[in-house]
């Protein structure tokens, strides 16, 4: 009895890479032309705006406060159809940081605050929209999510010129 020809292990693998290369032209991609990659990758609506310390002091030591709580949100953020950035102007590092009181705030929830940066570095999504905007995530003091889809993003940093 004459037996069937064994095409080996390795055929599975060579259909799905044809498959794949196949089907790749078809696939979207992030255009080069494109002058707001980073609202192309997240797909939000990015808005920034510049604001003092001191006025909006409360809001951010609120939203410090809330760190713990708010470190899990952003680990399931998925989507968001706007993402607020407001810097600190007056509390970038080339003016000397934060104001005491947000400082010793940021102090006091150190550990929470360094968990929440890390947290924004890993999610592609919420990295992608400080980085369209050139904010660091050190430079990140605090965020708040004032629906489910919109964040603000404290940050003591300068906005890009």
């Amino acid at each position: 009895m004459a037996s069937a020809p064994c095409l080996g292990t390795g055929f599975p693998t060579l259909v799905a890479a044809m498959l794949l290369m196949a089907v790749a032209p078809a696939l979207p991609a992030q255009p080069l032309n494109s002058t707001k990659p980073g609202a192309a990758i997240v797909d939000s609506d990015i808005r920034q705006e510049e604001a003092l310390s001191k006025t909006e002091a409360g809001k951010v030591i609120t939203a410090i406060d809330r760190t713990r709580e708010n470190i899990g949100t952003v680990r399931k953020t998925t989507r968001l159809d706007t993402v607020d950035i407001v810097f600190l102007t007056d509390a970038a590092r080339s003016e000397g940081g934060p104001p005491p009181a947000i400082e010793n705030k940021v102090k006091q929830h150190q550990d929470d605050v360094a968990e929440l940066r890390q947290e924004i570095e890993a999610n592609a999504l919420l990295f992608n929209a400080i980085d369209s905007r050139r904010v660091l995530a050190e430079d990140v003091l605090a965020v708040e999510f004032d629906n489910p889809g919109k964040i603000v993003i404290y940050a003591a940093a300068k906005p890009p010129k």
